[in-house]
C-alpha cells in the first residue's frame, strides 16, 4: 500500500478555518453590542415618553380636573387662558360640552358627540405640548376620559370631604346624611415625542375626585 506524503496544504486548510471561526466570533460580539446599544437608546426613548405621559398626568388630576369640577365655564376659560398659546403648554380643550358631560355625567348618559374609543388621539379632550430638557424637542401628550362614573351625595365642589356638622352624627338631626363618594374617572394619556410620534408611552389611570 503506497502511503501519500503531500500534506503541504492542511496547514492553509486548518489556517483557514480558524480564521473563519475567529471571525464568526467576532460578528457574534458586535451583533450583540450593537443590540444592546440599540434596545438602551430605545428604553431612554421610552422612558423619556413615560414621563412626559406622568407628568401629563399630574397637571390633569391637580389642575385641570379641580378648575373644570369647581366652575366648570370659569375653569373652562382660565384653562386657556393661562396654558394655552405657544408661549406657554400650547394647551388645547376640546369641545366644551362634551367635555363637560365627560365630567358630570356617567358614561352611559354620554350623547353621540362624546367619543367612547379608548385611543386619546381620537378627538382628545386636552392635549398640550410638555417643553423638552435644555432646549430639546418636547412631548406632545394627548389625555382622554373614557369612563365616568358619577359620586354620590357631594356637596362641596372642591372636592374636600369636610366632615358636616354633626347632623346624624351626634343626633342633631332625624336623618342620617347620604354617604359621599366622589367621582371617578379613566382616563387615557399618551405621550410622544414631538418630533417623532413612534417614541410614546401609554397610561391608563383611575381618578377618584
Amino acid at each position: 500500500m503506497k502511503q501519500l506524503q503531500n500534506e503541504n496544504g492542511v496547514a492553509l486548510v486548518v489556517s483557514m478555518m480558524f480564521a473563519l471561526i475567529c471571525l464568526a466570533m467576532i460578528l457574534t460580539l458586535l451583533y450583540f453590542v450593537l443590540a444592546t446599544t440599540k434596545n438602551s437608546g430605545a428604553q431612554t426613548r421610552y422612558r423619556s415618553s413615560l414621563e412626559a405621559s406622568y407628568g401629563a398626568t399630574d397637571l390633569l388630576t391637580k389642575t385641570v380636573i379641580p378648575r373644570l369640577f369647581s366652575n366648570y365655564s370659569s375653569g373652562y376659560l382660565s384653562l386657556a387662558t393661562d396654558f394655552g398659546g405657544s408661549g406657554s403648554l400650547d394647551m388645547v380643550l376640546g369641545n366644551k360640552d362634551v367635555l363637560k358631560e365627560k365630567m358630570f355625567k356617567n358614561t352611559a348618559d354620554w350623547s353621540g358627540l362624546a367619543m367612547k374609543t379608548t385611543n386619546p388621539k381620537q378627538s382628545p379632550d386636552i392635549t398640550f405640548t410638555l417643553p423638552g430638557q435644555n432646549g430639546s424637542q418636547g412631548y406632545k401628550v394627548y389625555t382622554k376620559i373614557v369612563d365616568t362614573t358619577t359620586g354620590v351625595g357631594l356637596l362641596d365642589a372642591s372636592g374636600i370631604d369636610y366632615l358636616d356638622s354633626g347632623i346624624g352624627v351626634a343626633g342633631a338631626g332625624s336623618a342620617t346624611q347620604t354617604m359621599r363618594t366622589p367621582n371617578i374617572y379613566t382616563l387615557e394619556v399618551q405621550g410622544e415625542k414631538a418630533t417623532n410620534p413612534k417614541e410614546k408611552a401609554n397610561l391608563s389611570v383611575v381618578y377618584a375626585y
